[in-house]
C-alpha cells in the first residue's frame, strides 16, 4: 500500500511538472514577439538619445508655431505658442491639466476643444521625440516580421495602445521599422480614425544630433488608392512606388537643454 501511494504521488508530481513546463513553454512562445519587439525598441531609443530623453527641455518651431517640451522623469509640461487673429495664444499641457491663454487671459473652453488641443499638442511632441514614447506604459508592442526596404533590413514592430490611459486616439495603430544594423527608426506608418481617418507612411530624412538627441524630419506619404489596401504590408506599397507624397514634417530651430 505504501509503495502504491508513493507511486501515485510520484506520477502526480511528474504530471504537475509536465503541465507547468507546458504552461511555461506556451507563455514563452506567447510573449516572444513582445520581448523581441521590446529589445528592438530599447535599442532604437538608446540610439536616438537614451536617457537624455527623460530629463530635458526641447524647443522647436513647426508650421509657424513654437513648441517647448519639458520632461522630468514622468512629469511633463508641453507648451505651444503662436499668433492668430485673436492675439497671442499660448497652450500649456501638463500630466493633469490644459490651459489656453489669449493675450495672457485664461480662456474657458468646452471639453471637446480641450480634448482636441490636447491631442494636437501631444501628437506633435510625440512624433518629434520618437522613438522615446514607445516605452510608455500604455503601449503594446509586437514584432511582426523582418523586411527589406531600399536594401536595408528592418524589424517591423506593431504598436497599439491600451484603452485605459491610451488617450482619445487609442484605436490608432502603428508600424515602426527599426534598422537592424544601425538601430535607427527610419520609417513608420499609422492608421487613424479622427477627422475622417486615413493612412500615412513616413520616411525619415535630414537626421541630425542636437544635444545628444537624434532628430529627424519626415516625408509623409499616403496611398494612391485605398481600395483593398493592406495597411500591414504598406512598406511593399512604398517600395513599389504606390504611395504619393502628402506633406513634409520639418522641425526648425531645435534647441535642447538636458536637465541633469
Amino acid at each position: 500500500m505504501r509503495t502504491y501511494l508513493m507511486l501515485v504521488l510520484f506520477l502526480s508530481s511528474c504530471f504537475w511538472l509536465a503541465c507547468q513546463s507546458g504552461s511555461t513553454n506556451q507563455e514563452t512562445a506567447k510573449t516572444k514577439p513582445e520581448k523581441a519587439a521590446q529589445e528592438f525598441v530599447d535599442r532604437a531609443i538608446t540610439t536616438h538619445g537614451g536617457k537624455k530623453f527623460e530629463n530635458l527641455k526641447v524647443a522647436f518651431d513647426f508650421r509657424n508655431r513654437h513648441y517647448e517640451a519639458i520632461r522630468k522623469g514622468g512629469a511633463y509640461t508641453y507648451t505651444r505658442s503662436f499668433t492668430d487673429s485673436t492675439g497671442q495664444v499660448k497652450d500649456v499641457l501638463t500630466n493633469d491639466s490644459f490651459i489656453r491663454t489669449i493675450n495672457d487671459q485664461v480662456q474657458k473652453l468646452p471639453e471637446e476643444r480641450v480634448k482636441a488641443f490636447t491631442a494636437s499638442i501631444n501628437s506633435v511632441i510625440y512624433f518629434a521625440l520618437l522613438p522615446f514614447g514607445l516605452n510608455d506604459p500604455t503601449v503594446k508592442k509586437e514584432l511582426l516580421d523582418t523586411v527589406n526596404i531600399q536594401d536595408a533590413s528592418y524589424a517591423k514592430v506593431k504598436v497599439a495602445f491600451k484603452q485605459e490611459g491610451g488617450g482619445t486616439d487609442f484605436q490608432d495603430e502603428f508600424l515602426y521599422y527599426i534598422n537592424q544594423k544601425t538601430g535607427t527608426l527610419d520609417y513608420f506608418a499609422y492608421t487613424y480614425a479622427t477627422e475622417g481617418g486615413g493612412i500615412r507612411f513616413r520616411q525619415a530624412i535630414n537626421p541630425r544630433m542636437v544635444g545628444e538627441i537624434r532628430f529627424q524630419d519626415y516625408v509623409n506619404y499616403e496611398p494612391t488608392d485605398t481600395t483593398n489596401f493592406d495597411f500591414w504590408q504598406i512598406e511593399k506599397q512604398f517600395t513599389a512606388g504606390k504611395l504619393k507624397e502628402f506633406s513634409k514634417i520639418e522641425l526648425q530651430n531645435i534647441q535642447v537643454r538636458n536637465r541633469y
